[in-house]
């Protein structure tokens, strides 16, 4: 199959493309290489990818409304991942333009191509942080997600409207993924778990916000992997039991679907810094802090939907995971 796949450089988008190809797929990947973190760390995923002549990439942004149909037409893709996003809830505190061009505007594009362009079915990142000022633990797609506590989620609960609407008036299929807390080997730079192991291997101070009562809802990025290409596998279907008396956020009359995507294991961020100790080998000099907007304090996913969906749940644990993230991150940067 040949497939369309945005945010080709990032973190998720890098390992993504690497399932897609193992599994025999053709690859079109587009990024912008923005400037957000080091594009270096984003080229040298590319190269990584370059090595299959399956791939092909173009660097371009989502939010040029030319660019999408131009692809479309010269590719016919039958499915497009789209993880192409301005990433980042304290960065919309800062950058607010960035997110209304890349993930209201390029959302907007990509919903268009893909209207015209025969796309078979439209697989879509979204986030945890939808669920905002949400309580009520694990969270569940069939839960209300209307009070988002930052610009980025706010976006992001955007694009679950907008792909209903076209999943409505145009019986387009989409597929909207809630991520939750993604880390591994290739990470991004401004992530928590990235940030502490760099700063412990450096013998500097790591900030820990919430005076360290926060949990979060740690998913190994093979886990994201794996689920983002089982669930863009499994085309969006109509729900023939929806009730418009008491309607279901998670499915729709329309051919929509909402996922989470966690692995239902909530950590302390604390673990996770001493779970980083030990596979870096040294201590680390925490500096607590208090909450800072944007955050929430817990984050913990119900994921029995993509269980029952795709015949997968997420299943690495810390203790697997971030040892493989401290020895990627020693390997590539030479520390």
């Amino acid at each position: 199959m040949k497939i369309v796949l945005t945010g080709a450089a990032g973190f998720i988008g890098f390992h993504v493309a690497r399932r897609l190809l193992a599994s025999g797929n053709e690859v079109v990947g587009l990024d912008n290489l923005s400037d957000y973190y080091d594009p270096a760390l984003k080229r040298a995923r590319l190269e990584q990818l370059g090595h299959d002549p399956r791939f092909e990439f173009i660097m371009g942004d989502v939010a040029d409304r030319a660019l999408l149909p131009s692809i479309f037409s010269r590719t016919r893709p039958r499915h497009v991942i789209h993880l192409a996003a301005q990433a980042g809830v304290r960065h919309s505190l800062k950058a607010p333009e960035s997110y209304v061009d890349s993930n209201l505007v390029g959302f907007a594009n990509m919903l268009e191509a893909c209207r015209h362009h025969g796309v078979e079915h439209l697989t879509y990142a979204s986030s945890s942080s939808v669920y905002g000022a949400n309580a009520l633990m694990p969270f569940s797609p069939h839960q209300g997600a209307d009070h988002p506590l930052s610009l980025y989620a706010a976006t992001k609960k955007a694009n679950e409207v907008m792909a209903h609407a076209y999943s409505h008036l145009f019986g387009l299929p989409t597929t909207g993924l809630r991520f939750f807390t993604v880390y591994g080997p290739w990470g991004r730079p401004d992530m928590a778990l990235f940030q502490f192991t760099d700063a412990i291997l450096h013998q500097r101070p790591i900030q820990v916000f919430n005076e360290g009562r926060m949990q979060r809802d740690f998913t190994y990025i093979d886990d994201i992997a794996e689920g983002v290409v089982r669930a863009s596998e499994r085309v969006a279907t109509p729900n023939p039991a929806w009730d418009p008396q008491s309607p279901d956020p998670a499915t729709s009359r329309a051919p929509y679907r909402l996922y989470n995507i966690g692995s239902h294991r909530p950590v302390g961020v604390l673990d996770v810094v001493r779970e980083i100790e030990r596979a870096v080998g040294s201590k680390a000099d925490i500096q607590f802090l208090p909450m800072q907007p944007g955050d929430v304090p817990a984050t913990f996913a119900d994921v029995s939907d993509l269980g029952e969906a795709v015949g997968f749940q997420p299943t690495t644990p810390i203790e697997v995971g971030i040892p493989r993230f401290v020895e990627w991150y020693r390997a590539h940067y030479g520390v």
